[in-house]
């Protein structure tokens, strides 16, 4: 069954390209026609596209990776924070750090100075400075939330990244190419698709589109994730009932030892009486 059908496609607007003369000859393959200079998608590609990569996307949820969403542009930003943030993913609205992915460790280090301020606050580091020192601190700290703040607990790089505008994000998916990283993305008729791994030829620029793709993502790493929790209690209730069998072999043995001991001791009391007897 597939995930989402041509008609809820249709409906927000997915299948609108841009102008014909704006369009890249690569994505010739999605494209269904041209109609008032502007090139219609075919959405029954759109629908196997958006299949195979929700069944990817999962299957990285399931194995407890994260999946980085980018989308900086303005009819994007709202809608990826809404929806992203309820499946607990990582994801960049403001705008993309140069060498977010390249140079992850420097990142790091900015998202340990954001939490060394936020000690400051919480353990009253914060009353031995001035006035204009706490003013300079919360600004620098606001910076970094706004730049920062989505990927404060992305301890490693990515797993993969999932795009919208691959032209905008054009940075973003160089620096995941170079580290080997996986992309998704919704190409529209004007983008290049060569660089993307999982193309979802859509409409990028209609917010209807992209809410539509992102509740089928969001909904398959939502099912990966509680596939990977079923997956971790079934195992951990299948260990504890492993642990009491372990634990009752050395009794048994124990037992059964003690009953031949008492029987040896036994026997050996009756030979002494009966010895006794005939002495």
């Amino acid at each position: 069954m597939s995930r989402t059908d041509f008609n809820t496609l249709l409906e927000a607007g997915a299948h609108f390209g841009h102008l014909k003369r704006k369009w890249n000859p690569k994505m010739a393959p999605y494209i269904f026609m041209e109609k008032n200079g502007i090139h219609i998608i075919d959405l029954h590609k759109t629908v196997l596209k958006i299949d195979e990569a929700a069944a990817a996307i999962k299957q990285i949820a399931k194995s407890g990776r994260r999946v980085l969403f980018v989308a900086t542009k303005k009819q994007a930003k709202e809608i990826v924070a809404e929806k992203v943030a309820t499946v607990g993913m990582p994801y960049v609205t403001e705008r993309w750090a140069g060498g977010m992915l390249t140079n992850f460790p420097t990142i790091r280090k900015a998202v340990k100075k954001m939490a060394t301020i936020d000690k400051m606050a919480s353990d009253g580091t914060f009353d031995n400075f001035s006035k204009r020192e706490k003013l300079q601190i919360e600004r620098q700290r606001a910076k970094l939330e706004k730049n920062l703040g989505s990927i404060a607990d992305l301890t490693r790089l990515p797993a993969a990244l999932f795009v919208i505008d691959v032209q905008k994000e054009a940075n973003a998916v160089k620096e995941a190419k170079r580290l080997n990283i996986p992309v998704f993305a919704m190409v529209d008729t004007c983008c290049d698709p060569t660089n993307i791994d999982y193309v979802i030829p859509a409409n990028d620029d209609a917010s209807k589109s992209i809410a539509v793709v992102l509740d089928v993502m969001c909904a398959a790493i939502a099912e990966g994730t509680e596939e990977r929790r079923l997956e971790k209690e079934k195992e951990a209730q299948e260990a504890e009932a492993a642990a009491p069998k372990k634990e009752a072999k050395p009794r048994i043995k124990k037992a059964v030892k003690a009953n031949v001991d008492a029987e040896e001791e036994t026997v050996k009391e009756v030979v002494a009486a009966t010895e006794a007897a005939a002495e």
